[in-house]
């Protein structure tokens, strides 16, 4: 069995997944709560835990907290016998992600489509959305099918 990761390795790996999660459009302060919340071992932490394990003001912590639980990735608690809240990350946040990415792709679609409406579909503009339509649409589909999968295989 190995061993605990020290407080250092859990603090570079917390900042190396919260690099890739910005790299990838997920603002850099609410990717650093998501991943101090990866790592926590109850699945919880307060304000204040989170501003000490990252080494961030309140402030920071709470605009960060405030837009993950705008798009429903942490939710809010009170445990019992507690004052503070308590922030939890969502089960299968990764699945909501891709889920609200994927909603995403078909308002591309969408926008696309009627781009090619507009310019005409036999003009080379015209052309051009529709493809990029139809790249989206299908791109839509698997990922919708991936994540029903991925749900089917792993409820919870």
């Amino acid at each position: 069995m190995a061993s605990a990761p020290s407080p250092e390795e859990i603090s570079q790996f917390v900042e190396r997944f919260a690099g890739v999660l910005a790299n990838s459009g997920v603002p850099t302060m609410s990717a650093r709560v998501m991943g101090a919340m990866l790592v926590s071992p109850n699945g919880t932490m307060t304000a204040a835990e989170l501003a000490d394990l990252l080494k961030i003001s309140q402030p920071a912590v709470s605009g960060a907290v405030r837009q993950l639980l705008q798009v429903s990735f942490i939710s809010r608690e009170r445990l019992p016998g507690s004052r503070k809240d308590h922030y939890r990350i969502r089960e299968d946040v990764f699945a909501a992600i891709l889920e609200r990415r994927n909603q995403a792709l078909s308002e591309w679609e969408s926008t696309s489509r009627s781009g090619a409406a507009l310019f005409g579909a036999e003009s080379a503009v015209g052309a051009r959305l529709t493809e990029a339509a139809d790249f989206f649409a299908f791109i839509h589909t698997d990922m919708d099918q991936m994540i029903k999968n991925w749900r089917a295989e792993h409820p919870g």
